[in-house]
């Protein structure tokens, strides 16, 4: 059984508090910037040469300056919603994904992975915690206490205003509030119930061993899979692609999904380590470790092909109403936007390719750990461009981002070890338990 170290906790709820502190930090500041503060913003963005919209929506309506600080002051007053929005979606993503990892693995009757069967089953435990704030996100942004989401202006489907848009009119049997809220709590709703149904179902295995019981947590897998296939895909449409909905990509979907299937791969790789080096979990070893590597490794390389065939369709068409999400993203995210293809591609690459080095328990986990920071990085780069435009490279900014990591870092540790406790670490009822004991990767 895990015991829950005081010093982890510690740390846990050290980072809970710091992440508050940072993120009212940046938000006071933020809310003390003036129109004239914003003013001057805008003109240093423009007088640098930097005109490429970051948002389909700045070439709709008037083009005069009141317009364009009007938008400008939108955008900056984004900045806290946003910072906490891309690491909420991500830190709910990486646990839904990791539980389909999880439930892909029973389906298939795979053998290797029983060991860290409660491992996959502690991350998925912040599923409903990362949920709630995802709702209450939802409700800030369905009252207009936010504008993340450029869609809910009612006045942009008037047909009677001045500002009406006819692309989210056609969108908006889709794009539409209490649809989006409903879908929202759907998710949430779901993904939290699976969660709960796989964990009391793998405890009943382990009480019973019966393998009608088995049967039944098979079952409940393959519907977990099925849930996940579609909700993945509508809340990347939702939570993400939304926030610029005259832009859309068919590669988007997995594209989000894949990133958080890859981070999630690198938790577990995090946990399982922790928990073999601290004594508990000694029937891991480094052919565990391999599998978990080889997996880290390939869906390091399945993001890419993800990232670059949505890149390359957009710049071989060259459609100037489709490219200007990469415009301005080049033009001002260059620092965050490109190189984190060396985190998140070439470095794997690199370093996991040999079969030996997966073995490697210091490498792996060091791997985990880029892995994750890149692929926050990559949230922050769908999330903060449609958001908060040019004006992220603020000191406000630098404090509300490292506050949200923070603070939902710190509650998904002390979540996730504190599920772990209450979990026996070994699943003894599982058929393939014994296979996975004296697993040997044959080469």
């Amino acid at each position: 059984m895990y015991s829950f170290s005081p010093k982890l906790k510690s740390t846990s709820i050290i980072l809970l508090v710091v992440g508050i502190v940072l993120f009212a930090a940046g938000f006071f500041l933020n809310r003390g910037l003036s129109t004239e503060k914003i003013e001057h913003m805008m003109e240093a963005v423009h007088s640098a040469g930097h005109n490429s919209p970051t948002h389909s929506s700045e070439m709709v309506g008037p083009q005069d300056h009141a317009a364009h600080l009007e938008h400008a002051e939108m955008q900056v007053h984004n900045q806290p919603l946003a910072s906490l929005h891309f690491v909420a979606v991500f830190f709910f993503g990486v646990s839904a994904a990791v539980l389909f990892f999880y439930c892909i693995q029973h389906a298939a009757h795979a053998g290797w992975p029983i060991i860290i069967t409660r491992v996959m089953e502690a991350i998925a435990s912040y599923i409903p915690w990362g949920g709630a704030i995802l709702i209450i996100l939802m409700i800030i942004n369905i009252t207009h206490n936010g504008h993340l989401f450029h869609w809910m202006d009612p006045e942009l489907t008037d047909p009677e205003s001045g500002h009406f848009d006819v692309i989210l009119y056609e969108k908006k049997k889709f794009l539409n509030i209490p649809f989006y809220a409903i879908r929202t709590i759907i998710y949430v709703v779901g993904a939290s119930f699976f969660a709960w149904k796989l964990k009391a179902q793998s405890k009943k295995v382990d009480d019973t061993k019966s393998l009608v019981e088995y049967q039944f947590l098979y079952r409940w897998a393959v519907g977990y899979i099925a849930f996940f296939g579609f909700a993945s895909a509508s809340w990347a449409w939702d939570w993400l692609m939304s926030i610029d909905p005259h832009w859309y990509s068919t590669m988007y979907i997995w594209y989000s999904m894949v990133s958080c299937l890859s981070s999630g791969i690198a938790v577990i790789i995090l946990l399982s380590v922790y928990l073999k080096k601290n004594g508990f979990l000694p029937q891991f070893n480094d052919n565990h470790l391999h599998d978990l590597g080889v997996f880290l490794f390939a869906t390091s390389l399945l993001w890419t092909y993800t990232w670059f065939a949505q890149f390359m369709l957009y710049w071989y068409a060259n459609v100037p109403e489709e490219v200007n999400y990469f415009f301005g993203r080049f033009e001002h995210y260059s620092p965050t936007f490109l190189p984190m293809l060396v985190v998140n591609f070439v470095l794997p690459l690199l370093v996991l390719v040999s079969s030996s080095i997966k073995r490697n328990y210091k490498v792996v986990t060091i791997m985990a750990v880029i892995v994750i920071c890149g692929h926050i990085l990559d949230y922050f780069n769908m999330v903060m461009p449609g958001t908060v435009g040019p004006y992220w490279n603020t000191p406000e900014v630098l404090l509300l981002v490292a506050g949200s990591i923070l603070f939902i870092a710190g509650l998904f540790m002390f979540t996730v070890l504190s599920a772990l406790t209450k979990l026996k670490l070994i699943p003894t009822g599982n058929p393939y338990l014994h296979e996975s004991e004296i697993y040997e990767y044959p080469f």
